[in-house]
């Protein structure tokens, strides 16, 4: 089934007929007669499927040469980093799949690590998606799809056997089939009510006492990181009294006089795409200094700045992350965003705004020298849960609070109706995802192994020793 347009931003008609939930969820069951839940358990490699190396080959050009080695070496750790590192291989084996066709505003790389903690504008802690890079139109389930994969791989290096692996990813999609069922029904300005907040009960995830422990662990580290727990960690005063950023090569790194400018007029520019009233707020901040931080996996080699600002005095810091907004990797496969959306930092706020309960107050996009970038705050309250801290139940909740927020995410962009429909109210599809994250999670294990040969043979650079600063 081929895959549906969708306009992101599409003009409202407040004279148009609205179609009952209940006739759209009917809608969605009816297109299992032409997609089978059942069809999407089987993962078979098809026989000209490209050489996931060269995907990423391609998936390089345009990053920084020298930096390329570094991101070879952190997906080349283990399975599960090569699973962050290679949304472009996914994407390409994803488009060969079964399409629901039912199209929403997807994440593009909803994996495990990509879910954690941030502060609202109100400075309160939410649990939800929190990278937005891949953003994009294309089948819901694609992302669901993902998030599966991650449970699978993760539970591998976790030591979790084939029978316990099946039951995480089945919570997953349980997670996210059981809250789309939840929120057809519900009011659309109430779905766009609904946040996690970790420290305290919700309407949208109950955390079990197990589990809870380790919440409590994370938001309390959530609670401590600021902008002004950052300064002493990466910068340091001049002989003059200003503030510098202290190098540590190769993720912090000083960028030359001029480049330091560009970033200066980039945040400017920057600040028009700002309401009003944050940009008058942000015009009594000054830019102390620009370094460029590495991040992540997937992200190594973009151009990412680190802008130290300071406002009303030195007790007041702001970093602002000024991060390259590459194509996403499912673009290749989905039809063309309009025209408007072309511009990737663009893409990547306006995605980020439609599928996160809370928006970082400081969002916002802008270009240098032809390249589209996304700025963000540094440090907002943030933290995330350390995967490999979780087994038994711990595990399967996290699987499954992933899973909900995801769902939660799709209904503020999405026909929530038609896809409860389509997800129904048994198992089947629960267990036919847990099957094809069973079969990807053999086909990522191949393809790590494939990296890991191509790096002992030299024919691809790559730091191993580099650790993942994500």
């Amino acid at each position: 089934m081929a895959i549906a347009k969708l306009d992101p931003m599409p003009r409202n008609d407040f004279g148009h007929e609205v179609v009952p939930w209940q006739k759209r969820h009917a809608d969605g069951k009816d297109l299992r007669r032409t997609v089978p839940r059942e069809s999407h358990a089987e993962w078979i490699p098809p026989k000209d499927r490209p050489d996931p190396l060269k995907l990423i080959a391609e998936n390089n050009k345009g990053r920084r040469k020298d930096l390329i080695p570094l991101r070879m070496g952190r997906m080349a750790a283990s399975p599960f980093t090569f699973l962050r590192g290679s949304a472009c291989v996914m994407g390409a084996d994803l488009s060969t799949s079964p399409i629901s066709g039912i199209p929403v505003i997807i994440d593009g790389d909803a994996h495990l690590n990509n879910f954690g903690f941030y502060g609202t504008p109100q400075r309160e802690v939410v649990f939800d998606m929190n990278d937005f890079d891949e953003v994009t139109i294309g089948p819901w389930e694609w992302d669901l799809k993902r998030l599966g994969a991650s449970v699978n791989v993760a539970g591998r290096e976790n030591g979790l056997n084939r029978r316990e692996r099946a039951a995480a990813v089945q919570r997953a999609v349980e997670g996210y089939r059981l809250n789309m069922n939840r929120l057809e029904s519900m009011g659309l300005l109430e779905i766009w009510y609904l946040h996690a907040y970790p420290g305290r009960l919700n309407p949208l995830i109950k955390i079990d006492p197990k589990s809870q422990a380790v919440f409590k662990k994370v938001l309390a580290k959530a609670l401590t990181t600021d902008n002004k727990a950052l300064v002493p960690k990466v910068a340091e005063r001049r002989h003059d009294g200003s503030w510098m950023f202290r190098e540590d090569p190769p993720v912090l790194t000083r960028v030359s006089a001029s480049t330091k400018t560009k970033v200066i007029d980039a945040l400017n520019r920057y600040s028009d795409t700002l309401p009003r009233e944050r940009r008058f707020m942000l015009s009594r901040y000054h830019v102390a200094d620009v370094a460029h931080r590495v991040v992540g996996v997937g992200s190594v080699g973009t151009r990412a700045y680190l802008a130290l600002l300071f406002g009303n005095g030195d007790n007041d810091p702001l970093f602002l992350q000024v991060k390259e907004a590459a194509p996403p990797a499912h673009g290749p496969y989905v039809p063309q965003l309009p025209k408007e959306f072309l511009h990737d930092g663009k893409r990547v706020v306006l995605g980020q705004k439609g599928l996160q309960a809370s928006n970082d107050p400081m969002l916002g996009y802008t270009d240098i020298d032809g390249r589209h970038y996304y700025v963000r705050q540094m440090k907002n309250l943030k933290a995330s849960i350390p995967v490999e801290w979780l087994t038994g139940a711990s595990f399967n909740f996290y699987a499954w609070a992933c899973g909900a927020l995801l769902a939660r995410a799709h209904a503020r962009v999405g026909d929530t109706a038609r896809i409860a429909g389509y997800c129904g109210n048994s198992s089947v599809l629960d267990k036919a995802l847990a099957e094809w994250a069973e079969s990807y999670g053999d086909q990522t294990e191949q393809d790590h192994a494939a990296l890991v040969d191509s790096i002992k043979r030299g024919e691809t650079k790559a730091h191993i020793e580099a650790a993942d600063e994500s």
